[in-house]
């Protein structure tokens, strides 16, 4: 009986020393976790916040490419990534009518024009250069920027209006583009044109 006894208290010893052991196991285990969790965590933020660096552009393809629309690019993408993005040009295309080495800008619109199109606002360019005065309906933004008082901003803004409201009739209608009132128009309406 007396051993019997001795046997139970033994192994209740064991089973007590075994469960003190498991219970610091678990613990230094459960520590380890909370602090590769917590390295987990932390390194994540820290991807976020440097992905959060990295500036995403939207950039609406238009004309005669395979699916016209808005496109998100990483920030630095080229004109060509934008267009490859809508599919790519279609055959009717003039891949010359763009800069597809540019890089894209937030907001830009990029309108690829068919070899026809091309071709008609070649022959507007050429009447409007023999007069050196610049069509606002025809002038990319880079010929828009040389007019005294008009910026990068205000030149996509008047190829942005015609593409939305048509060609201008006017050369007065350009004071409907916000930013061009009389101070600019006067600066500005002895070089241009709607021809």
């Amino acid at each position: 009986m007396k051993i019997q006894i001795w046997a139970g208290l033994c192994v209740f010893a064991i089973i007590i020393a075994g469960c003190g052991r498991a219970g610091s196991y678990f613990d230094q285990a459960e520590t380890g976790t909370q602090e590769s969790l917590s390295t987990e965590v932390s390194t994540q933020a820290g991807t976020g916040w440097q992905a959060g660096q990295e500036k995403e552009c939207y950039v609406y393809v238009c004309g005669a490419v395979v699916q016209p629309g808005v496109y998100k690019l990483p920030a630095k993408s080229r004109i060509y990534e934008a267009i490859q993005m809508a599919g790519g040009l279609l055959e009717s295309a003039c891949p010359d009518s763009v800069n597809q080495a540019e890089e894209a800008t937030d907001g830009q619109m990029v309108k690829v024009l068919t070899q026809k199109e091309a071709d008609n606002m070649d022959a507007q360019e050429i009447d409007s250069a023999q007069d050196g005065r610049v069509n606002l309906n025809t002038a990319d933004a880079g010929k828009l920027m040389q007019l005294p008082g008009i910026g990068a901003s205000k030149a996509e803004s008047i190829i942005s209006y015609r593409t939305e409201k048509g060609s201008f009739s006017s050369i007065e209608e350009i004071k409907n583009i916000t930013g061009i009132k009389e101070g600019v128009y006067s600066k500005i309406k002895d070089y241009i044109t709607v021809n």
